[in-house]
């Protein structure tokens, strides 16, 4: 994930916020403020996640304390079979991983292969931040595969907590079904995987009290190669806010539209 990625919040923020100031008054401070938020956070829920499935994703014939590519931590693992636990220590100074200094670990829980229905993986946060932003709760995601040719897992956040870097809390909470509709066929290859999130939403809640509710519209795609969803849409709820977020037509870009339920459209990039 690059650098840009955790500039959303500053960025969306500062965008609608001006939709605000405008003659259609479409939103408020707190109303944007948290859109801001809620994007950054789900920013970092899918960094984690990859970096949960590309430190449990080995081999067979893999060694159980090798480091994976593109992981700057230090990571261990205790056990030799089911249930797993990977601790990734970035350490208190940090290190650069995707141009971003994350710092503190992540305690990673496999139950079994992921790829496996029923299996859960579980990642905490210890001490752990991105960029200086403190990032609390734990990620559930679990396989709950039906059919074999279309593995699906059900992602769960609890007890989340994103404070930024002016102090502000945004507690968070949320449930979404993500399907993998490409990559099934090389199981130990991510970087060809594309993952659909068909249906859930997430909340997004100020220390003042005000709540925020995205909840999927249509299908989001995103592709384990690219940053940015790259299509799909998400209908927005709170305070003044009501529109839709479209991503666009499944280019791998930083680019998205909101628009407003009076039919007022503003073009904005992440």
């Amino acid at each position: 994930m690059k650098k840009t990625a955790f500039l959303l919040l500053s960025i969306c923020t500062t965008a609608l916020f001006y939709a605000s100031c405008s003659s259609d008054n479409v939103a408020n401070q707190t109303d944007t403020t948290s859109v801001g938020a809620s994007v950054a956070i789900d920013a970092a829920n899918e960094m984690d996640i990859n970096t949960g499935l590309r430190v449990t994703n080995s081999s067979p014939t893999a060694k159980q304390s090798e480091t994976p590519v593109g992981v700057c931590a230090t990571v261990t693992v205790t056990g030799t079979t089911y249930p797993k636990v990977f601790t990734v220590d970035y350490g208190t100074t940090g290190c650069a991983d995707n141009q971003l200094t994350r710092k503190g670990k992540l305690k990673i829980t496999l139950s079994g292969p992921i790829i496996t229905t029923g299996s859960k993986l579980t990642i905490e946060r210890i001490d752990y931040s991105i960029n200086g932003i403190k990032l609390e709760g734990t990620i559930e995601y679990t396989n709950t595969t039906t059919v074999a040719t279309v593995p699906q897992w059900t992602r769960k956040v609890t007890n989340g907590k994103f404070t930024d870097l002016q102090g502000r809390v945004y507690t968070n909470s949320g449930t979404h079904t993500v399907k993998q509709t490409a990559g099934v066929d090389t199981p130990y290859v991510l970087e060809d995987n594309v993952y659909e999130m068909t249906e859930g939403n997430h909340i997004v809640t100020t220390d003042a009290g005000a709540s925020l509710t995205l909840t999927v519209q249509e299908t989001l795609v995103k592709k384990y190669s690219c940053v940015y969803i790259s299509k799909g849409k998400l209908k927005v709820e709170g305070g003044f806010l009501k529109g839709v977020i479209d991503y666009g037509n499944n280019d791998c870009d930083s680019n998205f539209t909101y628009t407003h339920e009076s039919g007022v459209g503003y073009n904005l990039s992440m």
